[in-house]
């Protein structure tokens, strides 16, 4: 059980950094003309990585184009850099929380 909990942590902490890295670089090419905004859908991804699937990269729809043909929006990378390290935080707590029952239940030599 504590296994596929932590796999599963694994897996989302492994989405939120590849999702981190492409809003960084989005971020970095907010005024480089042509630039297409790059993302993952998710919460596919995360249904994928539980089979060890690579996360596809996506062009997000429905983003303002500007007239150099860039579409990144500060404001939207911003808010998912914030989702991401917010969700990041809760992720890392989650598995801290899991490894300190896992390391009590051995010191214990009983599961709590």
């Amino acid at each position: 059980m504590i296994e596929q909990i932590a796999s599963g942590l694994e897996h989302y902490m492994t989405l939120l950094s590849i999702r981190q890295q492409l809003v960084a670089s989005n971020i970095a090419n907010a005024d480089t003309p042509g630039y297409r905004t790059r993302d993952i859908d998710f919460q596919q991804e995360f249904q994928n990585a539980v089979n060890a699937h690579t996360p596809a990269v996506i062009e997000p729809r429905g983003l303002y184009l500007k007239n150099d043909g860039n579409n990144v929006s500060l404001d939207r990378e911003s808010r998912l850099l914030a989702e991401d390290d917010l969700r990041f935080s809760l992720a890392s707590n989650l598995a801290r929380s899991e490894f300190k029952q896992l390391r009590m239940a051995m010191d214990n030599g009983s599961a709590s």
